[in-house]
């Protein structure tokens, strides 16, 4: 019964995501099939880039958090584990 539940919950949020994600023409007037062509009048400006090309100063940042996330439970539980009963 296990098995199922799970095949069967994959399936719904496989179909969830896939009917959320794929790009659906609107409706105009009534008429399913018409698509809308808007021309935009005026360029987007591009974004400014606050970025440093080589910079991994937020890489290396998040490299400690996810070590210290590792270790610390390790070095406190570190004193059960050595304790022989």
């Amino acid at each position: 019964m296990r098995p199922i539940i799970t095949i069967g919950l994959g399936l719904v949020l496989a179909f969830l995501s896939a009917a959320v994600s794929s790009p659906r023409s609107p409706i105009v007037h009534g008429k399913p099939g018409a698509t809308v062509f808007s021309l935009q009048t005026t360029p987007t400006p591009h974004p400014k880039d606050s970025s440093k090309i080589g910079s991994t100063d937020g890489i290396v940042a998040m490299g400690v958090v996810i070590a210290l996330i590792i270790i610390v439970p390790i070095l406190l539980r570190r004193k059960s584990w050595m304790q022989i009963e």
